[in-house]
């Protein structure tokens, strides 16, 4: 029975796992698309994206009303106009997330926050503990305090670096992901990111995650760093938080 038990604990696990991936947008469109299908006749899975979707969408209470420059405007037109026939199959939970998520006063609240909007992102995931520590870094820009980017561990083992927007970077450069906790006496390299890509890492192939760990991405020769620290400057950076 015990083992009956375990294996119904490692289902939910993963699910919610899948569930919370799906809603934070960490997915691939193909990962998506089969998710979406699956809530069509897996109760379990649309209860689990429901459940991620009510512990977000608190966030959209952050911005105050704005309104965006007309550029602005029309590129957000451009970019949602092209998804709207898709959208129409999709079940009618999946469109409510596409609403919260596309929600530009979100991020623009999130900016506007900076780390107290980050540290209330982290608040609001809480979810049933898995079976390994989940950890999430909202990386933001040293100057203003935007967000640009999103780390995420899951009780899939795996890290997920995930762009928030499009950043520009110069001809002949990269960004490079860093880490470094507190203890350590220097950072630790985790790749090159390509610009609007979400960068995923087995977490088995990083040194042990902890509270208060440092991220960054700098800004580095096209081939990356040539020594085993930093060179550029930083673009974006941010500490862990243990959410669970």
């Amino acid at each position: 029975m015990s083992s009956s038990t375990s294996t119904g604990t490692a289902e939910e696990d993963t699910i919610d796992a899948l569930a919370g991936e799906y809603v934070l947008g960490t997915l691939s469109a193909p990962a998506r698309a089969a998710v979406e299908a699956r809530m069509r006749n897996e109760p379990a899975l649309c209860e689990a994206v429901q459940a991620w979707e009510a512990r977000l969408l608190p966030l959209t209470s952050l911005a105050a009303p704005a309104d965006p420059s007309p550029a602005l405007w029309s590129r957000i037109e451009r970019t949602l106009g092209s998804a709207d026939a898709p959208q129409k199959a999709k079940p009618a939970r999946a469109s409510g997330f596409a609403n919260w998520w596309n929600n530009l006063q979100l991020w623009r609240g999130l900016a506007a926050g900076g780390f107290a909007a980050a540290a209330l992102m982290v608040a609001v995931l809480v979810t049933r503990p898995p079976p390994t520590p989940q950890y999430m870094v909202v990386l933001v820009a040293p100057q203003d305090k935007s967000p640009g980017w999103v780390i995420q561990t899951t009780s899939s083992r795996q890290l997920s670096l995930v762009p928030l927007g499009t950043i520009e970077v110069p001809p002949q450069k990269t960004l490079q992901f860093w880490t470094k906790a507190d203890q350590w006496r220097g950072p630790v390299s985790l790749g090159l990111v390509k610009q609007g890509q979400t960068l995923r890492i087995p977490i088995d192939k990083l040194p042990p995650l902890e509270p208060n760990q440092l991220f960054e991405l700098t800004l580095e020769p096209e081939n990356g760093s040539p020594i085993d620290r930093p060179t550029g400057p930083i673009q974006f950076i941010g500490r862990a938080v243990k959410v669970l």
